[in-house]
């Protein structure tokens, strides 16, 4: 069930069993996309807007959403952009990725580990993360199930 407003409504979940690289649980809307992101370069730490003008999702926000990507892409200072992002409440509230990414890992952990802020980051098959549509309803569930409204 969801809720809108004061009237709840029954919707058509699919689960998709995903591997958690930093566990947790988040809830919200999909932002979508096939191409690699880097946070270094490519996200405005003080908005959560990417900013990467050749990235599909230039002028996109972050905040608030759930990332899915195939994964992060360029240097190490991603991690310390992405921690940014989540001191400042700009950052996604979850993300999904088909890759393993230490970098986006990394941001995230330390996000929980020095503000208490968790951001999970989930791995599921580049075939799974195709079957999540942009501004699909998201929620990643502790233990890494990934439910989707349809």
């Amino acid at each position: 069930y969801r809720t809108r407003g004061r009237r709840r409504f029954r919707m058509a979940v699919r689960c998709l069993t995903g591997t958690p690289l930093v566990d947790g649980a988040a809830e919200g809307t999909a932002l979508t996309t096939s191409t690699p992101l880097s946070f270094w370069g490519g996200v405005n730490p003080d908005t959560g807007e990417i900013i990467d003008r050749r990235h599909p999702l230039d002028g996109e926000s972050l905040a608030g959403r759930i990332l899915v990507l195939p994964s992060g892409r360029g240097s190490c200072s991603a991690s310390g952009v992405l921690l940014e992002s989540i001191a400042n409440g700009t950052a996604p509230i979850g993300i999904i990725v088909s890759e393993i990414d230490p970098i986006i890992g990394l941001g995230a952990v330390l996000g929980d580990e020095l503000l208490g802020k968790t951001v999970p980051v989930v791995l599921v098959t580049p075939a799974e993360r195709e079957t999540i549509p942009e501004g699909a309803w998201v929620r990643i569930r502790v233990g890494g199930t990934v439910e989707i409204g349809v």
